[in-house]
């Protein structure tokens, strides 16, 4: 990631004194880069402040690059990537947000005022009939990704298995352990190509990114179709091919991109639009589908649609609408029935609805594994164990991200670690399944992979139900086998491998998600707790069964690591089929937040952090009062007349140097200063000059089309550049009347509203721009997302973090 020497800034319009600004700006520039790192605030590092300190922060001073200084912009940005390592106390430039606020203007209106009754009920079952297409299509999705998994991983591992048994014999077991490698590293290379080459943002679970775009940020080509193919290939790759990694994760992802493009009627990636839902094509009902879709698709995973409706509200949604909560719930209750319903025709049990989702705990029998009031202490005592290990765990995967960023960013060597991950995987795998003494007599139950190696007949190596199959086989195994089936020796080596590979593995271009290796890690070391707790006395066997505590450790452990409680609750009450443990487990995934809270933030959050994403949380900095949105907004500011030239909107627009997206619209009353009458969008510009929507045009022409919002809508939401719209001289000096298309009711705020208020506002309404006026309604200057998150609150107090291209 490299920092570019050029802060996007405010910029008035063109004056005599902007080549002199220029200049001065150039040689700042010219100073700055011999003395320090040319970040865009001007400074080598980020200032901290006290909360005591009641001091202007001012504007953060800017280096513009000019045309002549082109060589002194290359030779920075090449010093930058070559010496500057990524830092944390960044915010990129490269992200824009959404228009989550609906810009109310003439044409807005008149279209809402036409609309009936009968029409808005009609909008409703729209609305209800989409939220069911997104389940159905989730579930189908889910039981593509379960299918294909189930038969490549039964053809990979019976051709292992078959290598392993003849080679036992035979002797020359290092040919067994070179296929298992090789296998795993060419399918594991296939996914990461096509992660790599075809769609990076199709890497991870996605939830990071899925979270963000809720949260008003727009994360380029992450609700896109080929997206969704390569998440969809590159985790069934991923899983075959042997990685610490699950399927559930991306599901998440997947349905949150199956619900964007159901919501739109059309696809833009194959050019096709079907002419329907095209009521539904803004930012404002994408928003509200996607949190829809990511219910789904948890719905699908678990087999849980409470639970997938919590987790949309406590970890991904940034806006809840109540009445949005029921369609969300159908939505995740068509899609866990879709898969229970498809995969019942698939095993050939038609009508048999036992699979509800991509991962089935078992049902724990209450009469057999009931817990006792005294087990809750060392219930609470194993979450602090989760949350202490989740932050170990966060820790050095954000050290290990940091690592790849610097380091690892090329996509070759992206792909060569993916492929060594996989051979070291298998590589560790067989050496402990090979020395592991650990003979476990065969039953029914064991599994369909048991290796015998060196165990008598009759019996099987407990080192390989752990590892020679899936990992949502290997939690269930450890849920649900009786007691004596591992010994205490196998689970340790286990957890402590597993666990570097696990946090190894978080963050490879490729499509995984870490809650199944979450669960498997804390299940692992759960029932390890269990079995040394029966061994301190015969009295407590009674009731220390090792797959209760199995149960308890893999929700603290995946507590521990993605800090979610209320929605993580229901869905292990609801994949387990049994609320009698869902007050241990709340009590378990609540202990482990705290704990992990105070060592390091959660997994998801420290990726978007390290992405530089200018995430906006639910509340703004606690010591931030003493700032106020004159300190922190954006100026000064580029606005346009109700009536304004139509070269000048181009020269605006074609401005690489500030790239805005929205400008304020002001009116001259008989000589008086400007005075605020609305806001327009960058978008909302492109369109009228792709239409050439001209004073001239309309006085020559009466009979012309007049433009509606489904020209709009129809350039959603790839909107076209502005280099891709030609604007002849003569059209130059006509000009555009603004007044029809602007909105004219912006929210606004005083330029003395405390930093606090600003971000209240700014945050509950999904706003992108905030225009700050003064006592005379005159435009001071724009507060967007990224004047609000570069605060935080940082080890000493207050911090302001840089800005910068990344």
């Amino acid at each position: 990631m490299a920092n570019v020497a050029t802060r996007e800034s405010w910029s008035g319009r063109p004056e005599e004194e902007g080549a002199a600004a220029a200049a001065a700006a150039a040689a700042a520039a010219a100073t700055a880069a011999a003395e320090r790192t040319p970040l865009l605030n001007g400074a080598g590092t980020p200032r901290r402040f006290s909360s005591s300190l009641l001091f202007r922060i001012g504007q953060l001073s800017t280096v513009d690059l000019g045309d002549e200084n082109q060589e002194l912009e290359t030779e920075l940005a090449t010093m930058v990537v070559k010496e500057i390592p990524h830092t944390e106390n960044l915010l990129s430039l490269k992200y824009e947000s959404l228009d989550y606020d609906n810009s109310e203007n003439q044409l807005f209106l008149e279209e809402e005022r036409r609309i009936n009754h009968a029409a808005f009920r009609t909008v409703e079952v729209t609305r209800w009939v989409i939220c069911g297409l997104i389940g159905i299509l989730t579930g189908l999705i889910a039981c593509f990704i379960d299918i294909m998994v189930e038969q490549l991983a039964l053809v990979k591992y019976q051709v292992i298995k078959s290598n392993i048994d003849k080679f036992t014999e035979k002797g020359g077991l290092s040919f067994s352990l070179l296929l298992w490698a090789s296998l795993n590293a060419v399918i594991v290379m296939i996914g990461s190509l096509i992660v790599a080459f075809i769609e990076p943002v199709a890497a991870g679970s996605g939830i990071p990114q899925i979270k963000c775009f809720l949260n008003g940020v727009k994360i380029p080509h992450v609700v896109r179709l080929k997206t969704l193919v390569v998440k969809v290939c590159g985790v069934i790759l991923s899983v075959v091919g042997g990685l610490a990694v699950g399927k559930e994760g991306p599901m998440i992802h997947s349905g949150a991109v199956v619900a964007a493009g159901i919501s739109q009627g059309r696809s833009t990636s194959l050019k096709k639009d079907f002419k329907i839902f095209e009521y539904f094509r803004r930012d404002t009902e994408k928003r509200d589908f996607v949190s829809a879709g990511a219910a789904a698709g948890v719905s699908a995973a678990f087999g849980a649609p409470v639970g997938g409706v919590l987790f949309s509200l406590e970890e991904g949604a940034s806006f809840w609408n109540q009445l949005l909560t029921w369609r969300i719930f159908f939505a995740s209750m068509i899609s866990t029935f879709t898969l229970n319903f498809v995969l019942s025709i698939y095993n050939r049990k038609p009508g048999d609805l036992t699979s509800p989702g991509l991962i089935n705990f078992g049902r724990f029998d209450t009469d057999e594994n009931s817990y006792k009031y005294f087990e809750l202490p060392i219930f609470i005592g194993m979450g602090a164990v989760g949350g202490m290990l989740g932050a170990l765990f966060n820790a050095l995967n954000n050290w290990l991200t940091v690592f790849r960023i610097r380091y690892v960013h090329r996509r070759c060597l992206q792909v060569i670690e993916a492929m060594l991950v996989a051979a070291v995987t298998a590589t560790i795998a067989f050496v402990l399944i090979y020395s592991s003494s650990d003979c476990q007599p065969l039953r029914e139950v064991s599994g369909e992979y048991m290796l015998q190696l060196f165990c008598p007949d009759g019996q099987y190596n407990a080192m390989a139900s752990a590892f020679f199959t899936t990992p949502e086989s290997s939690v269930r195994r450890l849920f649900h086998d009786p007691a004596g089936s591992f010994n205490p020796q196998t689970l340790g080596l286990f957890t402590l491998l597993y666990f570097f590979l696990a946090c190894w593995t978080y963050g490879l271009t490729v499509s995984a998600g870490v809650f199944i290796p979450s669960l498997l890690l804390g299940a692992a070391w759960g029932r390890l707790f269990g079995i040394l707790i029966t061994k301190l006395s015969t009295a407590t066997i009674a009731w220390a069964d090792p797959g209760k505590y199995a149960l308890m450790g893999a929700a603290a452990q995946l507590g521990g690591i993605v800090r979610m409680t209320l929605s993580l609750t229901v869905i292990m009450v609801e994949a387990t089929g049994n609320v009698t443990y869902g007050f241990p487990i709340m009590l378990v995934l609540i202990t482990a937040k705290i704990v992990g809270d105070i060592f390091v933030e959660g997994l998801y959050d420290l990726h978007i952090k390290l992405q530089s994403v200018p995430f906006l949380h639910w509340e703004a900095p606690v010591t931030s009062h003493s700032l106020t949105a004159k300190e922190v907004l954006s100026s000064p500011v580029t606005w346009l007349h109700r009536r304004e030239k139509v070269g000048i909107i181009v020269d605006i627009l074609s401005d690489t140097r500030t790239n805005h997206n929205g400008f304020p619209v002001v009116e001259n009353n008989s000589g008086e200063p400007p005075r605020l009458c609305g806001l327009i969008l960058r978008s909302q510009l492109i369109v009228l000059l792709k239409h050439k929507v001209f004073v001239e045009r309309e006085n020559m022409s009466p009979s012309l089309r007049r433009l509606k919002l489904k020209d709009f809508r129809d350039a959603y939401p790839r909107f076209p550049p502005i280099q891709s719209i030609h604007v002849s001289q003569d059209e130059r000096e006509c000009l555009m009347d603004l007044s029809e298309f602007m909105n004219p009711t912006p929210y606004t705020v005083p330029q003395e509203a405390s930093l606090p208020r600003v971000f209240k506002l700014f945050r509950a309404l999904g706003l992108r721009h905030l225009v700050v006026v003064n006592s005379h309604n005159r435009v001071v200057g724009l507060v967007t997302r990224k004047d609000l998150a570069r605060y935080r609150i940082g080890k000493n107090g207050l911090e302001e973090l840089c800005l910068a291209q990344t």
